[in-house]
């Protein structure tokens, strides 16, 4: 364990590193053939050609986000998976599905998801505009349809109206909804975190904890081979020895959207951002940050073939960008330290009042 003098000596110097312009930081641990970028601060999301984002267009969208009647039963939204007091996730080991249906995979956050270039863990989704549509008629998810939604949103004068002034169409349709939730989704970004003050010259932002996590994140814990670039994402797919392969809670991930052997037990890089706030973690959400943080220090899990799998081709591999990282107790404390210090500010965001329902104003 390092003294303390030894890592206040350490860490103001770090300080004064970190300060520079970021070509001028420590080179990063980063594995040969990695094609990685620098951290730094958000940019602005350049939403798609198609799809052009307008005030109004975010503003009915996240009306649509938070209204059930987008899903088959009339009780589920958007906001049910991704509600914005829990860091835009629910909270859930697994999200609840139609009916109460436990669903097989943990509901990750929307925020910053316009950086990122495929949706859901499998990256099924190419855009915003397709994963909204995917949940909305997914039979264990939203469980609704094309003529249900259109249906119950032209009922309501005011979406009439609304879609006719952004989309030209006063018939309210599946396709344009998804482009306003999608507009909506692309407006939830962060940027207000303790390390984006930092990087725009707040010396003292960062904690010396997190100022020794970051130099590990990018050095000795090798963290930035995949959460690089502002997001903290490459947005690739890699096995994590997380699938459980042949066992009770198998995942094959990737694979079911390819069918390429290579790609079995791989999902999507999530971004860090605002991680602290987003737990639980992985795709099956069975883990806390502590944990995950031990886990990675250990190698990840390596599974191990059994008899019967001697020659079975599709059998995982786990990526060989996971090494044990022989992190102390005090080192694994920095790094959850940094990651910390990537949680944005609490900003409470109230559902919007929804066109065509009665409002209530009973006290609670």
């Amino acid at each position: 364990m390092e003294s303390a003098a030894d890592r206040e000596t350490r860490a103001t110097r770090l300080r004064e590193v970190y300060q520079r312009p970021a070509a001028e930081w420590p080179a990063p641990q980063v594995d040969s053939g990695v094609d990685w970028r620098e951290l730094g601060l958000l940019p602005a999301s350049v939403p798609p050609a198609d799809n052009p984002t307008t005030k109004e267009k975010v503003e009915l969208g996240k009306k649509l986000f938070f209204d059930p009647r987008v899903s088959g039963s009339g009780q589920l939204a958007c906001a049910s998976c991704h509600d914005p007091d829990l860091g835009w996730a629910d909270g859930r080991t697994t999200a609840y599905g139609h009916r109460r249906e436990p669903l097989k995979r943990n509901a990750p956050s929307i925020m910053n998801l316009a950086y990122l270039p495929a949706m859901f863990w499998d990256g099924r989704a190419g855009s915003l505009e397709e994963q909204a549509r995917q949940v909305i008629l997914n039979p264990s998810e939203m469980s609704a349809t094309p003529d249900q939604v259109a249906k119950e949103l032209n009922a309501v004068p005011e979406y009439r109206e609304a879609f006719k002034a952004i989309f030209g169409s006063d018939e309210v349709g599946l396709d344009s909804a998804a482009r306003a939730i999608a507009a909506f989704e692309r407006s939830v970004v962060g940027g207000r975190s303790d390390f984006d003050k930092f990087l725009r010259g707040d010396r003292e932002a960062l904690s010396n904890e997190a100022l020794l996590g970051l130099d590990l994140f990018r050095g000795k814990a090798r963290c930035i081979n995949c959460h690089n670039g502002p997001a903290l994402s490459d947005g690739q797919f890699h096995d994590l020895g997380l699938s459980y392969y042949g066992r009770e809670l198998e995942d094959l991930g990737r694979y079911k959207v390819t069918n390429k052997a290579e790609d079995v037990g791989r999902f999507r890089t999530p971004s860090l951002r605002n991680v602290a706030a987003t737990g639980p973690y992985m795709h099956n959400g069975l883990f806390e940050l502590t944990g995950v943080l031990n886990m990675y220090n250990a190698g990840m899990a390596t599974l191990r073939r059994k008899p019967e799998q001697a020659v079975d081709p599709l059998f995982p591999t786990k990526s060989p960008l996971l090494k044990p990282l022989g992190l102390n107790k005090q080192e694994l404390g920095d790094l959850k330290a940094f990651l910390e210090s990537l949680t944005e500010p609490k900003l409470r965001v109230r559902a919007p009042a929804l066109p065509g329902l009665a409002s209530s104003s009973a006290p609670r």
